[in-house]
């Protein structure tokens, strides 16, 4: 059969498209402007599907896939909003499980490590080289970076050569 676009999953998805639709004018801009366009844009439509939530589920039967979703969403409504007063933050998670794609991927050539120290190790060294990736830097070149000065800088320094403050530091270099 058909999809019906007068159905509340339709009407759900339209308002999240919605929600998305603020998310794309806004990406790339400074977090206090997402910030400021997000409550004002959209907090009322995020008002709106609460309380649309709240009466869809006295209208639905409390077994079906609809009641489950919507539960599941008020039930973390909190985190699924806290976006809106965070300009730093995204709507979702895409970029984060886009990174660790190749991660999941290859996890199976992982189980053989030689042991759990070795697994760990390169479960580390995975997540620094995509957070690295994440903060805009080339994962080789971080390495290189910070592999060149870790052995002269001082162990009570070395949050200085995390990731997002080595990107840091080339953007304060490059203004």
């Amino acid at each position: 059969h058909g999809r019906d676009d007068s159905s509340l999953a339709a009407q759900a998805l339209r308002r999240i498209q919605a929600l998305y639709a603020i998310e794309s004018e806004v990406r790339g801009r400074p977090p206090d402007v997402r910030r400021q366009h997000r409550q004002a844009r959209a907090g009322p439509l995020l008002v709106e599907f609460n309380e649309w939530l709240h009466a869809m589920l006295a209208q639905v039967s409390t077994k079906s896939e609809l009641a489950k979703a919507a539960r599941y969403s008020l039930a973390r409504w909190s985190a699924l909003t806290r976006y809106i007063d965070d300009g730093r933050i995204e709507i979702d998670n895409s970029a984060a499980e886009r990174a660790l794609r190749g991660v999941a991927l290859g996890r199976n050539n992982y189980l053989f490590m030689g042991s759990d120290d070795g697994g760990e190790r390169a479960a580390s060294l995975y997540s620094l080289l995509e957070t690295a990736k994440l903060n805009g830097l080339d994962p080789e070149g971080y390495l290189r970076d910070v592999l060149g000065r870790i052995g002269e800088h001082p162990i009570n320094r070395v949050e200085e050569l995390l990731p997002w403050n080595i990107a840091g530091q080339q953007l304060q270099k490059a203004a």
